[in-house]
């Protein structure tokens, strides 16, 4: 009965089913990408980034403030880059690479982000740079030893303790120069109001390094108004304000007479800024360029429009729909030719229904091996209507003579002498042997052929099956000959391989013509143990060879018992091989003779050499 399949099991919605769901996930790991490099696109453009990328220019600005080189500045690039998910590279002014978080020919940006020079800052970046625009990490000279910083530190300690007496509330906190400095509660210097006792003067008085490095400027400043041709007053004097986060500037009274006051001021202040960069300037980076590309990290989502939420929904059911057109096209063809092979398997067995291979694929592999199965099956039921009628046979010729025999004794008509009781017990005996023969290719078949394995020798294996047939051949007239090349042992059953020889002698014996000879080999050959028994019989015909090992099989059609036995010999004697493990074949020429080789693998000689 045919049994149908449900609708949620069958290979075609099944396939439909997947393609969806791979669809589906493909269109939207398309679309997810497609907006999250818009939205990078998008925040980059509208500058959302801008505080990131001001906090990686303070930070390598603060680097070249305070290094002389770019040395080192690799690891730091390597660690802004991890921390924000930026790419981040460093060129000198000509286009030389000093250091990029990304991999070696990685294409730069078009353009650099900034310029990296901390005589030259962006005031707006860093604070304490308004005035001057050079960034107040670059202290250089300026940079207090420890004996310096701890006098100061200890000045500002009793000055906030002075403070404290006076009900001011103040912290004390160190420039990048390693001066310490008073602060109040919001932060500013406490330099607005002093109370008298605390107005010492100490705390804010240059120490020797800050004088040796003010009287510098205010020399290179004095040159610089000279070579401006400015009419001073006064020679210039600098004094400087220190505050939390830098040592600014305060002019003295050194001042020109031409363009008046503003003009003076603007004279000196360039000047001066030009005497603090010529003094800074072995002490900081070079200027180099700096790049910023897009990195890995993860931004803020934004919001689509309705119209480009149209645009994606299109795009992603079109996408579907021909994925399932696609699919359902191919699933089609693959269906087909297993509906075909599902019809043929349904049909009655005793048709032997073949299928057509019409692909190439997996599926007429499929068709190409139920066809080769089918045709197994086929030569397998007509072996067995051959074989059924092979036995009835075998069986009925030994029968009717012995029920004939019986009949026409207890008629009266034949004495029972011992000449008629030796005929009805050779009848008897051929029926045994067909019995035997077809019990052991039944425990051959089922697996159940017991082998009592032990190290045997193979020339005395073939003295036994030539003296056990020795006389039969001489009363066929035929010379049976040994060959043993060596001394080969295998591990066997000695009284199965004794059956299985003796099967092959037998059969050459009916088929070799008197003053023929029959040959027995052994040797061993790339661990195996090699048999051979050639005849010089009637042979083969080249067409009957790949049926000598068929049961029933018999070169004589006419099943002569003068001229054959049963037929069961040679298909025994590959059953007996085979549980061995070995190989037996065959070959022939008609009118020379045939030879019968079993190969069955050797086994180490349980003696050793010497004492044989």
């Amino acid at each position: 009965m045919k049994r149908a399949i449900p609708l949620r099991k069958r290979l075609l919605v099944r396939l439909l089913i997947t393609s969806v769901l791979i669809a589906m996930c493909s269109v939207a790991a398309t679309a997810w990408l497609a907006v999250e490099t818009t939205t990078r696109a998008i925040q980059e453009e509208q500058g959302q980034v801008l505080a990131e990328d001001m906090d990686i220019l303070r930070q390598l600005s603060g680097y070249a403030a305070t290094h002389r080189d770019w040395s080192g500045v690799e690891r730091t690039v390597r660690t802004l880059s991890e921390k924000t998910g930026r790419r981040i590279a460093l060129t000198s002014p000509d286009g030389t690479a000093i250091a990029d978080s990304a991999t070696r020919r990685t294409a730069l940006p078009p353009r650099a982000a900034a310029t990296l020079d901390p005589l030259h800052t962006d005031t707006f970046t860093e604070p304490g740079a308004q005035l001057s625009g050079i960034d107040p990490r670059a202290v250089g000279p300026y940079r207090l030893p420890l004996a310096e910083r701890r006098r100061v530190a200890k000045l500002a300690m009793v000055r906030q303790q002075c403070f404290e007496r006076n009900g001011i509330e103040t912290a004390v906190a160190q420039t990048p120069s390693g001066r310490s400095v008073l602060t109040d509660a919001d932060g500013t210097v406490a330099a607005g109001y002093v109370p008298m006792e605390c107005a010492d003067g100490k705390l804010n008085t240059p120490t020797p390094t800050e004088k040796k490095a003010l009287t510098e400027v205010e020399t290179r400043a004095k040159t610089c108004l000279e070579r401006a041709d400015a009419d001073l007053v006064a020679p210039p004097r600098v004094k400087f304000e220190f505050t939390e986060s830098a040592v600014r500037p305060d002019f003295g009274p050194g001042r020109t007479t031409k363009g008046g006051r503003d003009a003076a001021d603007r004279q000196m202040e360039e000047c001066i800024d030009e005497a603090r960069r010529q003094q800074l300037a072995p002490y900081v980076a070079p200027a180099a360029e700096l790049f910023l590309g897009h990195g890995d990290s993860a931004v803020p989502r934004f919001d689509m429009s309705a119209a480009n939420k149209a645009k994606v929904t299109g795009v992603a059911g079109l996408v579907l729909a021909l994925t399932v057109a696609v699919t359902a096209l191919v699933a089609t063809r693959l269906v087909r030719p297993l509906r075909a092979l599902t019809h043929a398997a349904q049909q009655p067995p005793e048709q032997h229904v073949r299928v057509p291979v019409t692909t190439q694929d997996e599926t007429g592999i499929l068709a190409v091996a139920f066809n080769e199965l089918t045709e197994r099956r086929e030569r397998m039921e007509a072996q067995r209507k051959a074989m059924v009628s092979d036995i009835a046979h075998e069986l009925r010729t030994p029968l009717t003579n012995i029920r004939g025999w019986l009949e026409v004794t207890r008629d009266g008509i034949v004495d029972p002498d011992p000449d008629l009781l030796a005929s009805l017990h050779e009848e008897a005996m051929v029926l045994q042997r067909v019995i035997d023969d077809l019990q052991d290719l039944a425990a051959a078949d089922a697996g159940t052929l017991r082998l009592h394995r032990e190290p045997v020798r193979a020339d005395e294996l073939l003295e036994q099956v030539v003296a056990a047939h020795r006389v039969g051949a001489e009363a066929a007239g035929v010379h049976l000959v040994t060959a043993v090349d060596g001394t080969p042992w295998l591990d066997a059953d000695p009284v199965r391989m004794r059956q299985a020889l003796g099967n092959l002698v037998s059969n050459a014996i009916r088929h070799t013509p008197a003053d023929g000879t029959i040959t027995l080999s052994a040797r061993g050959e790339e661990g195996q143990v090699l048999f051979e028994v050639a005849d010089t019989g009637s042979g083969i015909a080249a067409e009957d060879l790949p049926s000598v090992f068929d049961r029933f099989w018999r070169a004589e059609k006419s099943r002569s018992r003068r001229t054959g036995g049963s037929g069961l010999g040679l298909a025994i004697v590959r059953q007996l091989v085979t549980a061995h493990g070995g190989t037996v074949t065959v070959t022939s020429e008609p009118g020379v003779g045939s030879v019968f080789t079993l190969r069955l693998p050797d086994a180490p000689s349980p003696v050793p050499p010497h004492s044989r």
